[in-house]
């Protein structure tokens, strides 16, 4: 079984540069201060390389033999390219095995999985702050009670399934929120309050990690168990992602408690050809410090142990994990695929 790795160079100074000297990646900020990250230790996840910033061909080079993974970012934090090493395609057993998955049983239980673990997350998420948590018993036993034999029925049910707790959990964690700025419903797609919004852009960042993650694991992004196989939709992106909601969730709670309606900018916007709604975001500075703030918790620790050793681990590096035990999973390399759960995190 792989370890996941657990250290990255990340160039977010606007003028750093990245460079190879005797077997180590020399990281230099535009003062000249350097930081060297030895080769073999094997421990290097990824480099991410952000708009503004130099990296030699040589370092490059590098990278791509000892295959760590290059994200390209721009200046905001948003993926854009990753570079990858020309043998990373020759793991063609993994995704042979997500697409048996999709007739073979193990993607349904797969979803089936996904499901029960956003509850179960809702629910301590619920139960910290004192609400009303999911009738989990009774929940999972519909879940567990769904047949899979049609494979599009059976996911309309249980993503209807998902909907109706999902629904209950935002009347509740709503609550928490500003009295002044607190949206009246969950609204995913082009919201126009600013609350909404916040959450979007939350679950982008995740989405960003979880993507990442899948890549790393050697899996498809786009064939997906819960969510529908679509053109340009990240099918399994949208369902890993649901095991962390709840967490992004609890972080959305805690930074909005401070903020007021300065803080929040309105843009006109086209919603049809002939049409301009008013859509309400948070400003550049505090979206800004929000995305800094978000990045730092997702490397908070969680009381999870690391696959082979230690008691704990990053947020980050669960997820890469977890991505990692699917795919162990769907190679048949192991019998189940339990999703790992984590107490909410609290911001530093």
């Amino acid at each position: 079984m792989n370890q996941a790795r657990s250290q990255r160079i990340v160039m977010d100074g606007y003028g750093s540069y990245l460079g190879m000297e005797k077997g180590c990646f020399v990281l230099k900020d535009r003062k000249g201060n350097e930081e060297k990250y030895p080769l073999f230790e094997n421990q290097i996840s990824e480099v991410v390389l952000r708009s503004g910033n130099m990296v030699s061909t040589g370092a490059l080079a590098s990278l791509g033999f000892w295959d760590v993974d290059v994200m390209v970012l721009t200046q905001r934090g948003r993926p854009v390219a990753v570079m990858k090493s020309l043998d990373d395609d020759s793991h063609v057993k993994t995704r042979l095995c997500q697409y048996e998955a999709l007739n073979n049983g193990k993607g349904a239980y797969v979803a089936k999985q996904i499901v029960s673990s956003k509850m179960r997350g809702q629910n301590i998420l619920l139960e910290k702050y004192g609400l009303e948590s999911h009738g989990e018993d009774d929940v999972q036993s519909k879940i567990e009670s769904l047949e899979s034999s049609n494979l599009d029925i059976f996911r309309k049910k249980l993503t209807g399934m998902e909907g109706k707790f999902t629904e209950k959990y935002f009347n509740q964690i709503f609550q928490l929120l500003p009295v002044g700025l607190r949206p009246a419903k969950r609204k995913k797609f082009k919201a126009y309050d600013g609350l909404n919004n916040i959450f979007n852009i939350a679950y982008e960042m995740l989405s960003w990690k979880v993507h990442r993650a899948i890549i790393r694991a050697k899996m498809e992004p786009y064939l997906g168990f819960l969510h529908s196989v679509q053109y340009g939709k990240l099918s399994l992106v949208c369902d890993l992602q649901e095991l962390y909601r709840y967490v992004v969730d609890d972080f959305v709670i805690q930074f909005c408690q401070d903020l007021k309606e300065r803080d929040f900018t309105v843009k006109s916007e086209s919603i049809s050809r002939k049409k301009k709604g008013k859509r309400k975001y948070l400003n550049n500075a505090e979206t800004k410090h929000m995305m800094k703030e978000l990045e730092n918790y997702f490397e908070s620790k969680v009381e999870i142990p690391l696959i082979r050793h230690g008691n704990s681990q990053k947020l980050e590096t669960l997820i890469n994990e977890e991505a990692l035990l699917l795919a162990i999973y769907l190679r048949d390399e192991k019998k189940m695929w339990v999703p790992r759960i984590s107490p909410p995190l609290y911001m530093r």
